[in-house]
This record gives structure tokens, sequence and C-alpha cells, in this order.
């Protein structure tokens, strides 16, 4: 899914922010640019994507593994699904939750002004590479770019880390007219959305605004070179692994964020390696260039191609100690962005119990969807992760993780209000595919984004 190479990513890896499930704390060392903004380096978008598995139902065979704990599920009280259905079903057509402009006009500072033009959608584009610096592009770098071979539109944005009530978060400037076309289907259409980012309104993503339990309409304050009340105008996943809010270029330059850092590429899929290497061979230095999709070539195929899982599987010690260490936390609270050891999101208690067993795991779903091979149903293993998708503005893109206990059974932090639960492992519409963990590959993923 995400390319294997992490050479770039060493280079920005205090930059990272997770896609969709923010993690607390600094930027971590490096440069800063004003005040309380950080550069941002992101990867994601369809890469974020795990095809699901050819196969019925798990195999009653767990594997050759020993000393697999057997602790029993709890009494399941609902026959209703088990992975959070935030959205419900994915497959349907679904309105992006925005507020009214009553509300967002109510909502203080950057409530803007209801008829704010932004040019219509004239269609999709995948955003499959994307450029980023530590210092604004120029124009001829911009021009360079654009007139590499297999580069069908390449526009400039801005990229960084900015607080969001008082947390780091993944946010990108743009210009809702231009950059729309690069957003999930369902975001890049909805027209009060990008009304919405152009009156100075911030749009964040479906899967933060919900289990971050976020106010539709209200105001949130974003820490730049000062403190500016925005409204959240929208819940909808703009296209970009990494990117948990969006607002307009403008107000980007309100909260301090460099100008035009950043440049999102399309082309086709089958041409993003290649052209990866050919533009970071014009780009200045200091700045870096990532693929954002990897080609999948089988039907079948998820998690990443069995020549790039490297190192082998798990012991069977590590087994045992990473699925001991997240039963043990059956009944802790889920809260978002948190990754233990009191309280978890589904990403946070995958990266906890992996650690438990000294596998580096990286912070995400999208992330961990690649630290190994696809798995079929009917060969699920314990310790093997489970992948979904819950997010409806993005209905391709994964958003929720569980570990699979074996025998049917998964653990999992579900959603805001629940806790950390051994339920039957769901197999439904929502089941985006399943990867055995490689810990070489893991800890190289992980590097590549820390």
């Amino acid at each position: 899914m995400y390319p294997t190479t992490d050479a770039p990513r060493r280079r920005w890896r205090w930059l990272r922010r997770s896609p969709s499930e923010r993690s607390p704390g600094s930027p971590g060392p490096g440069r800063l640019v004003p005040v309380l903004v950080g550069l941002l380096v992101v990867t994601g978008t369809a890469a974020g994507v795990v095809l699901a598995t050819a196969g019925g139902q798990p195999s009653a065979r767990t594997g050759t593994y020993s000393a697999v704990p057997g602790a029993r599920p709890a009494p399941v009280s609902s026959a209703g699904p088990v992975v959070p259905v935030l959205g419900g079903s994915t497959e349907a057509g679904w309105a992006v939750p925005v507020a009214s402009l009553r509300t967002a006009a109510s909502a203080g500072s950057g409530s803007g002004v209801p008829d704010t033009k932004v040019a219509p959608l004239r269609g999709l584009r995948q955003a499959d590479l994307l450029v980023v610096a530590p210092f604004p592009l120029s124009r001829q770098v911009l021009a360079t770019v654009s007139r590499q071979p297999g580069v069908t539109s390449a526009d400039p944005i801005d990229a960084a880390k900015v607080k969001i009530n008082g947390t780091y978060t993944a946010v990108l400037g743009v210009d809702p007219s231009t950059f729309r076309g690069y957003a999930a289907r369902p975001t890049a259409a909805s027209d009060p959305l990008w009304q919405g980012v152009a009156a100075g309104g911030v749009a964040v993503s479906y899967t933060m605004g919900t289990l971050d339990r976020l106010s539709l309409g209200g105001g949130i304050t974003v820490t730049g070179l000062r403190p500016q009340r925005l409204r959240v105008v929208a819940f909808g996943t703009v296209g970009i692994g990494g990117v948990d809010a969006v607002v307009s270029d403008s107000t980007a330059r309100l909260l301090g964020m460099p100008a035009g850092n950043a440049i999102v590429i399309s082309a086709p899929p089958a041409t993003v390696a290649a052209l990866a290497a050919r533009i970071k061979g014009v780009l200045p230095r200091g700045a870096a260039v990532e693929p954002l999709v990897t080609l999948v070539t089988e039907p079948s195929a998820a998690g990443v191609t069995p020549s790039a899982a490297v190192g082998g599987t798990m012991t069977a010690a590590q087994l045992t100690t990473a699925l001991r260490a997240a039963e043990s936390k059956q009944g802790l609270p889920y809260v978002w962005g948190a990754a233990g050891p009191g309280s978890f999101d589904c990403s946070g208690l995958v990266q906890w119990s992996f650690a438990q067993a000294g596998v580096h795991m990286p912070r995400v779903a999208a992330d961990q969807a690649r630290t190994g091979p696809a798995v079929p149903v009917s060969q699920l293993e314990p310790g093997d992760l489970l992948f979904y998708h819950t997010d409806p503005t993005a209905p391709g893109y994964i958003s929720h993780v569980t570990i699979y206990l074996g025998n049917g059974w998964m653990i999992q932090a579900p959603q805001p209000g629940q806790r950390v639960q051994m339920v039957p492992a769901n197999f439904g519409s929502q089941f985006a595919g399943a990867i055995r963990v490689y810990p070489q590959l893991a800890a190289g993923v992980a590097a590549g984004l820390a």
C-alpha cells in the first residue's frame, strides 16, 4: 500500500501527524516556523486502503503458535455490529455533515460570509504524490514539477502542524476551488463544505470530528502566530492520510502557516514510483517527495507485497506477550488519540500491545495496515490485524483496526463511551482486510513516520 522506502521520511519523521487518530504532544525536535506551527509531512490517501481478502469464515485452526492466551471473551449483549458504524453503511450515499449557516454564524470569528464563491467540482483527481519543504516553494519549482512526464496536475498548498484545542493537528491550507478535486468523493462534492472553508472556517476529518466529539458548527481554538477562534464547518475527510483539518490559504496566513510549502500531485498510479524519483532530483535541498499510493497488482492483495514483507513473522513468544498485553486492558476506556496505558483508541491499543512484545508499530491504523502481507480470512491466526472502513466521507480509507485472537474472536478499542472489549470478529461490509505483522517491516514503517 504505502511505499516501503523510508529515506525521505527519516529526514522528516518528527513532522509526521497521525491520520484521523491524533496523538497528543509537541511536534518533537526539529525546526519550527512561527510560534506553535510545525511543518508537516503526511502520507496516506488511497494508501490507507486495504482490499478485502478472499475466503469465508476464519478457520477453526488458529495456527501452530503455542501458548496463545485462552481467555474467554465477555458475553456480547447485542447482536448488532461489533465494529463502530460511525456513519452507517459506507456503501450508501452519504451527505457530508455540514454546519447550518445559522449555527456557523454564531460560532465566533471565522464565521465567514454565506455567499462565498467556490468553483464547482470539475472532476476528481487522486492525490498520488506530495512534495513538502520547510520553506515556501517557488513558482519555478512548481513549474518544474508540473512539467515532469506523467504529472497530470500539480497544485500548491500549505502544510503544517497547528494546535487545535491544545493538540498538534495536521492541517492543510488550500484554495478550495482547486483543491477540492483531490478530496475523497463525498467531501469533494460538498459545496457547503468548501464554501465554509473559503469563508474562514475549518473542516475536520469525519473520524476526528466524531470520535473527538467536536461540535459541528461550534467554535474551536486554532493556535498559530496567535490563537484564532474558527468554526467547524463540516466533518469531511479531505483524502490525504495524515490530514485531520483543512482551512483556506488566507486563513492559513492568519495562522502563520508557511505559504505554498507543499505541492499535491496527481499522476497515473503505475508511474508514481518512477515519477517520485524524478521529482526528487529537481527539488531544492531540504524538500522531500512522498508517494501517497502504491500500485496494487493483485485483486486479493492487501497490506504490502510478499517481497516487501522482510524479516519474517512474530515469534510464538512475541505473539503470546502481545495478546496477553491486549487482553490485560479489557475494560479500559476508549479515548481519541490515547495510546495507553490507562486509555486507548483503536490503533493505540495495537501499538501499545505489540510494544510490550518488543515490536515497534506505527501509530495509526492506515500505517499499521502496511506492516505485513495480506492474510485471507480463512487463514487468520492469533495476532493478525483486522481493518475496517467506517468513514462515510472517505469510504475507501482505513479508519479502524482490531487484533484477531483466534477462533473467530477479536479485541478492540471501539469508540467513545465504550471500553476495550473482546467480541466476535466482524467480517461484514465494513471489513477491509487483514495482515500478518512482520516486526522488521513494522519497525521500518514506524521509523519513517515517527
